[in-house]
């Protein structure tokens, strides 16, 4: 073996005691504390060890948890209600409209469900912001909540200024939401739910390696699937708002 050889052995023995030195205890310390992030868990691929029903992982945009923004609105009961005022809670986020001819009334059948499914936990709630707050009104917002049997105090039926509340959605939560007076019922908005931690930050579970962002709200536990054969996830939101009870 000539001495060349020797010498590259040696640099690359090397550079390996450093790398061992310097980043290998950086890398158990993020793990000790936690601070791995969603880009750090997807590289890992199907040989990770978080199971799928375990872990409730942060949404994180630029490598930081994304919270909910502050927000200011008035609910059925003519409370001002805030983002603080869920601070300690866990509790889902919706966008709909009381006219809504389609989606909606599916949304908030499933919503009464999960909130009969923790009836008298004061550390549970529901935040249904209007995109048609011209129309829904303090009373119409309180009829509303009548008709769907909406008991628990925490549910929270909002409505404000329009360019807040579609600023909220379409910014704060990455909710699609347009006025379209072409669309059933003059709006366009998502069907999937938003899961609040008592942080105020959003969480989603991995099923399959991925993250699931948003929870499907169309689709109840009775039906199990839809006509395009997509599986319901109501259930799994269940599941999942136990957990940060949990926490």
């Amino acid at each position: 073996m000539s001495n060349k050889t020797n010498y590259s052995y040696v640099g690359m023995a090397f550079i390996i005691l450093v790398f061992g030195i310097i980043f290998v205890p950086k890398i158990v310390d993020r793990i000790k504390n936690k601070d791995i992030s969603r880009s750090d868990r997807m590289s890992q691929g199907q040989d990770n060890n978080f199971k799928d029903n375990n872990d409730l992982v942060f949404l994180e945009i630029n490598g930081e948890p994304k919270k909910v923004p502050e927000f200011s609105f008035t609910d059925q009961n003519g409370q001002t209600i805030t983002n603080k005022d869920y601070l300690g809670k866990v509790y889902v986020v919706e966008f709909f409209f009381t006219t809504c001819p389609s989606i909606c009334p599916k949304m908030n059948r499933n919503l009464v469900e999960i909130q009969n499914a923790f009836k008298g936990n004061t550390d549970f709630g529901v935040a249904s912001f209007s995109i048609n707050p011209e129309h829904d009104t303090m009373e119409v917002l309180k009829d509303y909540a009548s008709k769907y049997g909406i008991t628990n105090p925490n549910w929270h039926l909002l409505t404000g200024e329009k360019e807040d509340i579609y600023k909220l959605a379409n910014e704060g939560f990455n909710l699609y939401t347009a006025q379209d007076d072409e669309a059933e019922g003059g709006f366009e908005h998502s069907g999937n739910f938003a899961l609040i931690d008592k942080n105020g930050f959003i969480r989603s579970r991995i099923l399959n390696g991925n993250p699931v962002i948003y929870y499907n709200g169309i689709i109840s536990e009775a039906e199990k699937v839809d006509e395009d054969g997509q599986e319901e996830q109501i259930s799994m939101l269940k599941e999942d708002i136990k957990k940060l009870l949990n926490e």
